[in-house]
């Protein structure tokens, strides 16, 4: 696609302190169009209890004309800061009052996009709504867009805030939506539930910075006087996200192995008896430039994630940068993970993890590690939004 004008409201907004998909994708789709990127509204509640934090007080600013609202992020790229204030509305009871008053912000913040539009004389434009269900979802028949599309990474409706009302409204909006573009497969069979253009359209990721060849990393300090091999894991530790029985079991049940856990723990990790097993070692948080040190002196890689909602969907970027630097990488089984079948070995119990963990040992090669650094490499942000352009032409 090539040309056209695309207008993005999301959740993440420009100035968001994390790594964005939407930003990623917007930054591709600029490469070749031209871009309105639309910051998330002020709300009511967020001016009362965030007003000092700075990126909140410079939308006040703004609100007040004391700014201006357009930041140009390149020739084909221009983030827009709406100058209103919505009203939060997740407290209501019902979802008929709920709806009532969504529209009325839907209204506002449409007011806001085609004054941007305007501006940037966008008169015709693709709507890409990342998972915005509640301030979005009016904007196609507001906005009237040649084409819209709804994207979906993450099992929001499962989130307590968004359960209470995303449940009805998310449907609905998969529902009337031209396209629902995925990055999981489990997504993928959700929203086809409800529209049957819906595809799953993989993930980006920046893997160039696990290359090992162009970058030539030294095995982490910490890794060199310990017992292998070393099974690893790189993230946070959450055990909202990851199975600290199955953690336990593998140090039980293979002394041998020396499991090492690199980032951050939530309380409950911190408390865990893991940290009493002798062949368990934490490293506590490491910048992002550390990481693929630690990941260069792994002999195993594993993301041994407990099913739940908030798992079982998502695509797991560190898989990627687990494969872009060639090694060995087992992780629990869920739909998401099927499209990595082929480079990966998938446990659907925990014991499983002993038999593929040893199996991978076993049989890991040059020519098994180059497969895996090819297949991380076809992950890209381009090949991402390339794959959205063929399912936009399925339409």
């Amino acid at each position: 696609m090539k040309g056209k004008n695309i207008i993005v409201t999301g959740l993440q907004p420009w100035d968001i302190e994390i790594g964005s998909n939407c930003k990623n994708i917007a930054i591709e789709f600029s490469k070749q169009n031209k871009v309105l990127y639309v910051n998330s509204p002020l709300d009511r509640n967020t001016i009362n209890t965030k007003k000092d934090d700075p990126r909140i007080a410079k939308r006040i600013r703004i609100k007040n004309g004391e700014e201006s609202c357009f930041e140009k992020i390149s020739d084909s790229l221009t983030v827009f800061y709406p100058r209103i204030v919505l009203e939060s509305l997740n407290i209501l009871p019902f979802y008929w009052l709920f709806s009532l008053f969504n529209k009325k912000n839907n209204k506002l913040f449409a007011s806001e996009i085609q004054f941007a539009a305007n501006e940037l004389k966008m008169n015709n434009f693709v709507h890409f709504n990342d998972s915005d269900m509640f301030r979005s979802f009016y904007l196609k028949e507001l906005l009237n867009p040649d084409l819209s599309i709804y994207y979906i990474r993450d099992n929001l409706i499962k989130n307590p805030y968004w359960r209470k009302h995303g449940q009805y409204t998310e449907p609905l909006l998969i529902k009337k939506s031209d396209l629902t573009v995925t990055n999981s497969l489990y997504y993928a069979d959700y929203a086809k539930l409800y529209n049957h253009h819906s595809y799953m359209v993989g993930q980006g990721c920046d893997v160039s910075m696990y290359d090992d060849s162009i970058h030539n990393f030294l095995i982490a300090e910490e890794l060199k006087n310990i017992t292998h091999p070393i099974i690893g894991y790189v993230g946070f530790l959450s055990s909202r996200r990851l199975d600290i029985d199955l953690i336990r079991m593998l140090a039980t049940k293979k002394p041998e192995w020396t499991i090492v856990l690199v980032g951050p723990e939530d309380d409950t990790f911190k408390q865990s008896d893991l940290h009493s097993k002798s062949n368990i070692i934490f490293t506590g948080s490491k910048s992002v430039e550390e990481l693929p040190n630690f990941i260069k002196g792994f002999d195993i890689c594993i993301n041994p994630q407990i099913l739940n909602d908030a798992t079982i969907g998502n695509y797991p970027r560190k898989i990627d940068e687990y494969l872009a630097m060639g090694k060995p990488t087992i992780a629990t089984w869920t739909k998401a993970m099927e499209y990595f079948a082929d480079v990966t070995y998938l446990a659907k119990e925990s014991n499983d993890y002993i038999t593929l963990i040893s199996k991978a040992l076993e049989e890991n090669s040059e020519k098994l590690q180059e497969a895996r650094k090819q297949v991380a490499k076809t992950h890209t942000w381009e090949n991402n939004v390339n794959e959205i352009y063929k399912c936009i032409e399925l339409i």
